[in-house]
């Protein structure tokens, strides 16, 4: 892989004006502390790589996100790592709203050479077994408009239960009746498409 990938640059120029300067500095401080890392685009966001993630970064609406792929297993005395109670768009260190909310750069130095020589050893994190969601009803609104739209209900059908799930939590987390309703209009016309929930979010 190249060290630089045109799909980041775009990234960068595509993102809100507060988060450029953030985002350009990241990236050329990893860089600039190991040259050997290379550029990629997972999950719709820039990542550095060595023999593996080592870290990536984002731009949101309102603020940035750094992290670390293996945190947990950084040494950090310091407690300068946020990995637990923070929400998974915050990355490693909270939300980013300026270059002075990132860590001193000898500390990103540390953890980049730390999460590096962790690749190159190829320590694997130990993954704890998936805890099965409960199933979820299907709602006796849906099905019957479900059965009165013959292309939806062939679609839906043929659906992993993954995308099944997908759409039954969205109607579910409705806050209102009227939101609820409005979501499972939306729901039939995409569905009927052979759409997913997330199907704008897919490359």
């Amino acid at each position: 892989m190249q060290q630089y990938d045109e799909r980041v640059d775009a990234y960068i120029a595509k993102s809100p004006d507060f988060a450029k300067p953030i985002l350009i500095h990241i990236r050329e401080m990893v860089h600039r502390v190991a040259p050997e890392l290379s550029e990629a685009m997972k999950w719709g966001f820039p990542f550095f790589d060595y023999k593996g993630p080592v870290c990536q970064m984002a731009a949101f609406k309102r603020h940035c996100a750094f992290g670390f792929w293996r945190e947990k297993m950084l040494h950090d005395p310091k407690g300068y790592l946020k990995v637990d109670g923070e929400e998974s768009s915050a990355g490693s260190f909270g939300q980013i709203l300026s270059i002075s909310d990132l860590p001193p750069e000898e500390v990103l130095i540390d953890f980049i050479r730390q999460a590096i020589a962790i690749n190159e050893k190829g320590v694997k994190v130990e993954k704890k077994p998936a805890t099965p969601k409960p199933e979820l009803t299907m709602p006796a609104d849906f099905d019957k408009l479900l059965r009165g739209n013959l292309a939806a209900m062939d679609n839906f059908e043929k659906f992993a239960p993954s995308k099944k799930r997908e759409y039954l939590e969205w109607f579910a987390e409705a806050k209102s009746d009227a939101t609820r309703e409005k979501r499972i209009e939306q729901a039939l016309e995409w569905i009927a498409e052979g759409k997913s929930r997330n199907w704008k979010y897919q490359n």
